[in-house]
Protein backbone atom coordinates (compact mmCIF):
# COMPACT_ATOMS: atom_id res chain seq x y z
CA UNK A 1 0.00 0.00 0.00
CA UNK A 2 1.11 3.25 -1.03
CA UNK A 3 2.18 5.14 1.62
CA UNK A 4 -0.75 7.92 1.02
CA UNK A 5 -3.46 5.71 0.95
CA UNK A 6 -2.07 4.10 4.12
CA UNK A 7 -2.48 7.54 5.71
CA UNK A 8 -5.41 8.08 4.23
CA UNK A 9 -7.07 4.84 5.67
CA UNK A 10 -5.65 5.64 9.75
CA UNK A 11 -6.71 9.04 8.99
CA UNK A 12 -10.65 7.24 8.32
CA UNK A 13 -9.87 4.52 11.33
CA UNK A 14 -8.68 7.63 13.76
CA UNK A 15 -11.50 10.25 12.84
CA UNK A 16 -14.25 7.41 12.91
CA UNK A 17 -13.56 6.66 16.76
CA UNK A 18 -14.54 10.47 17.57
CA UNK A 19 -13.73 14.57 15.90
CA UNK A 20 -10.10 15.10 16.16
CA UNK A 21 -7.94 18.01 15.17
CA UNK A 22 -5.62 18.23 12.70
CA UNK A 23 -2.38 18.42 15.65
CA UNK A 24 -4.00 15.19 17.20
CA UNK A 25 -4.10 13.75 13.78
CA UNK A 26 -0.59 15.02 13.08
CA UNK A 27 0.61 13.07 16.13
CA UNK A 28 -1.37 10.30 15.75
CA UNK A 29 0.78 9.72 12.18
CA UNK A 30 4.00 10.85 13.76
CA UNK A 31 3.91 13.33 10.42
CA UNK A 32 4.02 17.18 10.19
CA UNK A 33 1.10 19.00 10.41
CA UNK A 34 1.42 20.02 6.92
CA UNK A 35 1.45 17.04 5.72
CA UNK A 36 -1.62 16.06 8.06
CA UNK A 37 -3.75 19.05 6.61
CA UNK A 38 -2.76 17.66 3.06
CA UNK A 39 -4.43 14.45 3.29
CA UNK A 40 -7.41 16.08 5.34
CA UNK A 41 -8.12 18.45 2.24
CA UNK A 42 -7.81 15.54 -0.52
CA UNK A 43 -9.84 13.65 1.93
CA UNK A 44 -12.54 16.75 2.40
CA UNK A 45 -12.84 17.35 -0.88
CA UNK A 46 -14.01 13.78 -1.81
CA UNK A 47 -16.53 14.11 1.13
CA UNK A 48 -14.71 10.83 2.98
CA UNK A 49 -13.94 13.38 5.94
CA UNK A 50 -15.67 17.10 6.81
CA UNK A 51 -14.07 20.21 8.68
CA UNK A 52 -16.89 20.76 11.41
CA UNK A 53 -17.63 24.31 13.05
CA UNK A 54 -15.17 23.99 15.97
CA UNK A 55 -12.14 22.75 13.42
CA UNK A 56 -11.99 19.15 14.19
CA UNK A 57 -12.29 16.43 11.43
CA UNK A 58 -15.08 13.21 11.78
CA UNK A 59 -16.15 11.12 9.14
CA UNK A 60 -17.96 12.63 5.75
CA UNK A 61 -21.41 12.14 4.61
CA UNK A 62 -19.96 10.03 1.72
CA UNK A 63 -18.20 8.10 3.70
CA UNK A 64 -21.37 7.27 5.56
CA UNK A 65 -23.32 6.45 2.37
CA UNK A 66 -20.38 4.15 1.05
CA UNK A 67 -20.53 2.65 4.01
CA UNK A 68 -24.34 1.71 3.68
CA UNK A 69 -23.84 0.66 0.04
CA UNK A 70 -20.80 -1.96 0.64
CA UNK A 71 -23.76 -3.42 3.51
CA UNK A 72 -25.81 -4.56 0.99
CA UNK A 73 -23.00 -6.50 -0.57
CA UNK A 74 -22.58 -9.10 1.89
CA UNK A 75 -24.31 -11.23 3.82
CA UNK A 76 -23.08 -10.97 7.58
CA UNK A 77 -23.94 -14.68 8.52
CA UNK A 78 -21.44 -15.58 5.11
CA UNK A 79 -18.77 -13.53 5.99
CA UNK A 80 -18.62 -15.46 9.21
CA UNK A 81 -19.13 -18.96 8.42
CA UNK A 82 -15.73 -20.01 7.37
CA UNK A 83 -14.51 -19.29 10.88
CA UNK A 84 -17.19 -20.88 12.85
CA UNK A 85 -16.88 -24.17 10.30
CA UNK A 86 -13.23 -24.14 11.50
CA UNK A 87 -13.82 -23.24 14.80
CA UNK A 88 -16.36 -26.84 15.32
CA UNK A 89 -13.86 -29.25 13.00
CA UNK A 90 -11.09 -27.99 15.82
CA UNK A 91 -13.12 -28.24 18.83
CA UNK A 92 -15.78 -31.29 18.13
CA UNK A 93 -18.53 -29.06 19.40
CA UNK A 94 -21.58 -27.43 18.21
CA UNK A 95 -20.69 -23.57 17.43
CA UNK A 96 -23.76 -21.01 17.18
CA UNK A 97 -23.75 -17.23 15.97
CA UNK A 98 -26.40 -15.18 17.54
CA UNK A 99 -26.94 -11.20 16.29
CA UNK A 100 -28.52 -8.03 17.70
CA UNK A 101 -31.36 -7.21 15.77
CA UNK A 102 -33.51 -4.34 16.79
CA UNK A 103 -34.97 -5.54 20.17
CA UNK A 104 -34.16 -9.12 19.63
CA UNK A 105 -31.25 -10.95 19.18
CA UNK A 106 -31.20 -14.10 17.38
CA UNK A 107 -29.65 -16.99 15.98
CA UNK A 108 -27.84 -16.33 12.94
CA UNK A 109 -25.75 -19.80 11.94
CA UNK A 110 -25.35 -22.73 13.46
CA UNK A 111 -22.71 -25.47 13.05
CA UNK A 112 -23.37 -28.98 14.70
CA UNK A 113 -20.78 -31.75 14.23
CA UNK A 114 -21.56 -35.09 12.56
CA UNK A 115 -22.89 -37.82 14.66
CA UNK A 116 -23.48 -35.38 17.51
CA UNK A 117 -26.64 -35.28 19.63
CA UNK A 118 -28.64 -32.35 17.83
CA UNK A 119 -29.32 -29.34 20.01
CA UNK A 120 -33.22 -27.57 20.33
CA UNK A 121 -31.88 -24.05 19.06
CA UNK A 122 -32.68 -23.18 15.39
CA UNK A 123 -31.42 -20.78 13.18
CA UNK A 124 -33.96 -17.42 12.91
CA UNK A 125 -35.35 -18.36 16.39
CA UNK A 126 -34.68 -15.83 19.15
CA UNK A 127 -32.72 -16.95 22.09
CA UNK A 128 -33.45 -17.31 25.72
CA UNK A 129 -32.45 -14.00 26.82
CA UNK A 130 -31.62 -14.90 30.69
CA UNK A 131 -29.74 -17.96 30.03
CA UNK A 132 -27.73 -17.85 26.51
CA UNK A 133 -24.19 -17.60 26.77
CA UNK A 134 -24.27 -15.92 23.59
CA UNK A 135 -27.22 -13.09 24.86
CA UNK A 136 -25.14 -12.28 27.96
CA UNK A 137 -21.93 -11.79 25.36
CA UNK A 138 -24.33 -9.28 23.39
CA UNK A 139 -25.40 -7.74 26.61
CA UNK A 140 -23.00 -6.82 28.64
CA UNK A 141 -21.82 -4.04 26.06
CA UNK A 142 -24.48 -2.02 25.59
CA UNK A 143 -26.33 0.88 27.01
CA UNK A 144 -28.59 0.80 29.42
CA UNK A 145 -31.50 1.55 27.25
CA UNK A 146 -30.57 -1.23 25.13
CA UNK A 147 -30.32 -3.62 27.94
CA UNK A 148 -33.78 -2.46 28.96
CA UNK A 149 -35.47 -3.09 25.85
CA UNK A 150 -34.36 -6.12 24.74
CA UNK A 151 -35.07 -7.79 28.26
CA UNK A 152 -37.97 -6.44 28.17
CA UNK A 153 -39.37 -9.66 26.34
CA UNK A 154 -37.38 -11.86 28.99
CA UNK A 155 -40.02 -13.86 31.21
CA UNK A 156 -36.93 -14.99 33.85
CA UNK A 157 -38.77 -18.47 33.79
CA UNK A 158 -36.76 -21.04 36.15
CA UNK A 159 -35.24 -24.03 33.75
CA UNK A 160 -33.12 -25.44 35.79
CA UNK A 161 -31.38 -25.06 39.16
CA UNK A 162 -28.83 -22.83 37.71
CA UNK A 163 -30.93 -20.49 36.12
CA UNK A 164 -31.00 -16.41 36.56
CA UNK A 165 -34.21 -15.74 37.50
CA UNK A 166 -34.18 -12.44 38.33
CA UNK A 167 -33.01 -8.94 36.40
CA UNK A 168 -31.02 -8.08 39.05
CA UNK A 169 -28.55 -11.39 39.19
CA UNK A 170 -28.76 -10.83 35.47
CA UNK A 171 -27.27 -7.12 35.45
CA UNK A 172 -24.40 -8.51 38.29
CA UNK A 173 -23.88 -11.14 35.67
CA UNK A 174 -23.66 -8.95 32.52
CA UNK A 175 -21.28 -6.81 34.72
CA UNK A 176 -18.92 -10.18 35.18
CA UNK A 177 -19.14 -10.70 31.84
CA UNK A 178 -18.13 -6.95 30.53
CA UNK A 179 -15.34 -7.30 33.02
CA UNK A 180 -13.42 -10.46 31.96
CA UNK A 181 -14.75 -10.21 28.06
CA UNK A 182 -16.77 -13.87 27.93
CA UNK A 183 -19.81 -15.54 29.14
CA UNK A 184 -21.43 -18.46 29.91
CA UNK A 185 -24.18 -21.05 29.84
CA UNK A 186 -23.92 -23.20 33.17
CA UNK A 187 -26.81 -25.51 31.96
CA UNK A 188 -29.31 -22.34 32.78
CA UNK A 189 -31.58 -23.70 30.32
CA UNK A 190 -30.70 -27.51 29.47
CA UNK A 191 -29.36 -28.87 32.74
CA UNK A 192 -27.06 -30.98 30.51
CA UNK A 193 -25.86 -28.54 28.00
CA UNK A 194 -23.51 -25.38 28.68
CA UNK A 195 -21.57 -22.86 26.90
CA UNK A 196 -18.98 -20.72 26.67
CA UNK A 197 -19.51 -16.96 24.57
CA UNK A 198 -17.30 -14.13 23.31
CA UNK A 199 -18.92 -10.86 21.31
CA UNK A 200 -18.05 -10.01 18.04
CA UNK A 201 -17.94 -6.00 17.12
CA UNK A 202 -18.17 -4.07 13.78
CA UNK A 203 -15.74 -1.38 12.85
CA UNK A 204 -17.29 1.11 15.43
CA UNK A 205 -16.38 -1.18 18.07
CA UNK A 206 -20.18 -1.64 18.53
CA UNK A 207 -20.81 -5.20 20.08
CA UNK A 208 -23.13 -6.61 17.17
CA UNK A 209 -22.88 -10.55 17.87
CA UNK A 210 -21.68 -13.27 19.68
CA UNK A 211 -20.28 -16.70 19.19
CA UNK A 212 -20.58 -19.40 21.44
CA UNK A 213 -19.13 -22.94 21.97
CA UNK A 214 -22.15 -25.21 23.36
CA UNK A 215 -21.34 -28.81 24.61
CA UNK A 216 -22.96 -31.57 26.73
CA UNK A 217 -21.51 -31.51 29.85
CA UNK A 218 -20.76 -35.11 29.75
CA UNK A 219 -18.61 -34.46 26.81
CA UNK A 220 -17.16 -30.93 28.09
CA UNK A 221 -18.18 -28.92 31.34
CA UNK A 222 -17.36 -25.63 31.57
CA UNK A 223 -13.98 -26.40 32.94
CA UNK A 224 -13.09 -27.70 29.80
CA UNK A 225 -14.80 -25.42 27.76
CA UNK A 226 -12.65 -22.49 29.17
CA UNK A 227 -9.43 -24.04 27.45
CA UNK A 228 -11.25 -23.74 24.32
CA UNK A 229 -11.83 -19.74 25.19
CA UNK A 230 -8.13 -18.70 23.05
CA UNK A 231 -9.12 -20.16 20.30
CA UNK A 232 -12.82 -18.76 20.70
CA UNK A 233 -11.39 -14.59 20.70
CA UNK A 234 -9.65 -15.95 17.53
CA UNK A 235 -12.58 -16.42 16.11
CA UNK A 236 -14.38 -13.39 17.53
CA UNK A 237 -11.65 -11.38 16.11
CA UNK A 238 -11.22 -12.37 12.95
CA UNK A 239 -15.15 -11.91 12.57
CA UNK A 240 -14.78 -8.47 13.76
CA UNK A 241 -12.22 -7.35 11.28
CA UNK A 242 -13.91 -8.71 8.75
CA UNK A 243 -16.77 -6.39 9.68
CA UNK A 244 -14.20 -3.62 9.94
CA UNK A 245 -12.92 -4.00 13.39
CA UNK A 246 -9.39 -2.97 14.28
CA UNK A 247 -8.04 -3.15 17.93
CA UNK A 248 -7.08 0.37 18.18
CA UNK A 249 -10.76 1.63 17.83
CA UNK A 250 -10.95 0.88 21.78
CA UNK A 251 -9.32 3.54 22.75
Amino acid sequence: MSQSVERAVEILEYVAVRPRTQSEVAAHLDVHRSTALRVLQTLTDYGLTRRREDGKYSVGYRLAGLANAAREQFDFANVARPYLVGLGEQCSHTIHLAALEANRIIYMDKIEQPGMIKLFSQIGASVCLHTAGVSKAILAFQDADTVDSVMAAADFEKHTSTTITSRAQFDDELALVAERGWSVDDAEYEDYVNCVAMPVRDAANRVVAAVSVTALKGRADLTALGLLLPDLKAVTDNISKELGWRPQNTE
